[in-house]
């Protein structure tokens, strides 16, 4: 007989269903992903740290899990949402089910046959904080004011709990043409990988790396990573100093935050964020549209009505998401510094933006000659 559990908002909405994975208590902001597959990288990405990730898609599970697809060490999420729980996994290349690995890494999880209701309710009322509970003992007013009580994703300081705390190399595929230093806030494995493919030896470094641990390796170019938490917690101290410097910059996800904050740019949380392997992008300059991966919940507040003053020169919006017009990247007219918003690494996702880590070998490749 399965266990039962309760999945609750801080709002005080209630979903009710089966126990999956790991058995207990765990609290976390509630998000969505809408992807139909990828769960694998999902769960290891490290920018859901400290986050409930519900999927959208309504059976999860079949092509289980396998020792190659993970983006980092361990899972990040904090606790686990489905509909439907896949009783057979029928991938060749899976060792486990998923259900078995929610338990063997201590990730609480629920089924309810409610995530479309889940959904509606996060994109109508906003990402906010949950708890789910395995066979509570406890009232509903009493759990919810437990969630309550939970930290809030605002003026949160994550990416020193996602990093790595010692520098390591990812050698460079065939012949080494660049170094790259990538600042990990984050960063997820198949990153450094589509970089090294390109000829890149990545010096991946710790959070708090300085300017001066940067220079060390005398990279060609300097790389920031997506990551968990807020923003603003982020001293852009370094980063400045690198665009000073007129070193070659290339930035995903919170490295694209990152970035506009460095440029004088404020950034703001998003309704319900965007998460998932579907979002729309379209490139300003071309008119070109990618269908791209995501994972973030705030956004970087740019004009979008042409070049923008900075203290490294004129900048731009480079692109915006066509379903809301948040901006998804930004440029340096200069040519020496970039960054979008989404994951041109594509794991799982389109590989519509995998060009872009070729711009980033370009825009080294220039600052050599």
């Amino acid at each position: 007989m399965n266990t039962p559990a309760v999945l609750v908002l801080e709002d005080g909405r209630v979903f009710h269903g089966s126990a999956y994975g790991a058995e207990g208590e765990t609290f976390g902001e509630m998000v969505f992903n809408t992807g139909m597959t990828g769960y694998q990288e999902t769960l290891t990405d490290p920018s859901y740290h400290r986050q409930i990730v519900a999927m959208t898609a309504p059976h999860i599970g079949n092509t289980g899990i396998n020792d190659e697809d993970p983006e980092s060490r361990r899972v990040w999420v904090a606790g686990y949402v489905i509909r439907e729980p896949s009783r057979v996994v029928s991938s060749w290349r899976a060792n486990r089910s998923l259900d078995d690995y929610l338990k063997e890494q201590g990730v609480v999880g629920i089924a309810i046959p409610g995530t479309r209701a889940l959904t509606r309710h996060l994109r109508e009322r906003g990402a906010m904080r949950a708890g789910i509970f395995t066979a509570p003992a406890a009232p509903v007013e009493e759990l919810a004011e437990r969630v309550r009580q939970a930290p809030r994703m605002e003026g949160a300081a994550l990416a020193g709990e996602v990093a790595t705390t010692e520098p390591y190399v990812v050698p460079a595929v065939g012949g080494k043409r660049f170094t790259v230093a990538a600042v990990d806030l984050g960063i997820k494995g198949m990153t450094a990988q589509r970089m090294a493919e390109r000829g890149c030896e990545v010096h991946v470094l710790p959070a708090d790396a300085t300017f001066e641990q940067i220079m060390a390796v005398e990279p060609d170019g300097v790389f920031l990573s997506n990551g968990p938490g807020d923003p603003a917690t982020v001293d852009v101290t370094t980063l400045r100093r690198v665009l000073e410097a007129k070193v070659p910059f290339f930035g995903i996800c919170f490295g694209n935050q990152i970035f506009g904050r460095a440029l004088g740019l404020s950034t703001y949380k998003l309704r319900y964020g965007h998460r998932g392997v579907n979002q729309p992008v379209q490139d300003v300059r071309t008119g070109k549209v990618e269908i791209s991966a995501h994972n973030h919940g705030f956004a970087v507040d740019a004009p979008l009505d042409g070049p923008f003053d900075t203290p490294y020169g004129q900048a731009e919006v480079s692109h915006v998401n066509l379903n809301d017009r948040c901006v998804e990247g930004l440029r340096l007219l200069d040519g020496s510094a970039f960054s979008v918003q989404y994951h041109p690494e594509a794991a799982a996702g389109p590989h519509d933006a995998a060009y872009l880590f070729d711009e980033f070998c370009e825009v080294m490749s220039r600052a050599q000659a």
